[in-house]
């Protein structure tokens, strides 16, 4: 089976290809490439166009579809959601739709609740409450927290983080940690297979951003309302 597997949640993100089969954590992928954030509207169309072309396959060949649908960049992930849902719905194939905490989460060594948490700027972090076991994390909760929320919120719970910052913050204040990679094109690709077999799929008019905190432009709106 052939997944296209995108992501625009960060400053930067990536497109790839992969081959899933049986057993479900067989996944290889043939090729991820980069793309630079502030400039994924013109990118990510023609990245996923010559990624195909170069490996000898069409847009009808895809099998299915493997996203971040956040949290993250408003603009990334608006644009990223929205080449997405366009090439599903002119395909009719499945869309996978993942958080990128849930990638931390289940690619954590840690079991038990954790707390996924990546920098979402202003002072504060994108956190995810997860409670794993054997490698799959269950969601109790994803919710925006500042920087002093977090270390209260991270009490009794292991932090899973990519970011030095935040694992050294959680570190010092005696709170048992695992820095994780940021999530590649593989882990994110296994863990949409691992939830396509089970069914756990979407259309593309339900394929929605989780973008935990507002736009500015909302927030500003209504700032400037009051």
């Amino acid at each position: 089976m052939l997944l296209l597997v995108t992501d625009t949640s960060g400053k930067h993100g990536s497109v790839a290809l992969a081959r899933a089969g049986s057993p479900p954590d067989k996944v290889n992928v043939i090729e991820s490439v980069p793309l630079v954030g502030g400039t994924f509207s013109a990118q990510l169309v023609p990245q996923i166009s010559a990624l195909l072309a170069k490996h000898g396959f069409g847009k009808a060949d895809i099998d299915a579809f493997v996203v971040v649908s956040g949290p993250g960049s408003f603009t990334g992930l608006r644009v990223g959601l929205a080449a997405i849902k366009a090439l599903a719905e002119i395909l009719r194939k499945p869309i996978v739709p993942l958080s990128l905490l849930e990638v931390m989460a289940s690619a954590s060594r840690a079991s038990g609740n954790v707390l996924a948490v990546v920098d979402a700027g202003r002072g504060e972090v994108y956190a995810g409450e997860y409670e794993v076991a054997d490698g799959a994390a269950r969601l109790i909760e994803e919710r925006p927290l500042t920087r002093g929320e977090f270390l209260s919120a991270a009490q009794g719970r292991v932090v899973v983080t990519p970011d030095e910052s935040l694992a050294g913050n959680a570190r010092q204040a005696g709170i048992a940690t695992d820095q994780v990679p940021y999530p590649d094109a593989e882990r994110i690709a296994r863990l949409g297979w691992h939830k396509l077999e089970a069914g756990e799929v979407v259309a593309p008019e339900r394929l929605e951003a989780n973008y935990i905190r507002r736009p500015d432009a909302e927030i500003f709106s209504k700032r400037s309302g009051n």
